[in-house]
């Protein structure tokens, strides 16, 4: 599967793809070096053929993902992220 971030319309840096085998964690990293301090940091999961799937949004600190046995992680200095 992929995954694929946004923060508003601030510049995200991303591996462009990543694969992993099933029953394998994986950490997936996002930059945002210019995020703001109101923005929120938005994940989003798009299987092949289907619509993008909102996962997890957040401000800082982290956040676990029961749904897909994960978590998110913000750094403290917000200009990261990793799932």
């Amino acid at each position: 599967f992929s995954m694929a971030v946004a923060v508003a319309e601030a510049q995200v840096q991303q591996e462009l793809w990543l694969e992993t085998t099933e029953r394998t964690g994986i950490n997936i990293s996002c930059s945002h070096p210019k995020i703001q301090t109101n923005d929120w940091i938005q994940w989003y999961r798009q299987l092949p053929g289907r619509e993008p799937e909102f996962l997890v949004s957040a401000h800082k600190g982290s956040k676990e993902l029961s749904d897909i046995a994960g978590q998110l992680s913000v750094s403290a200095d917000r200009r990261s992220s990793a799932l």
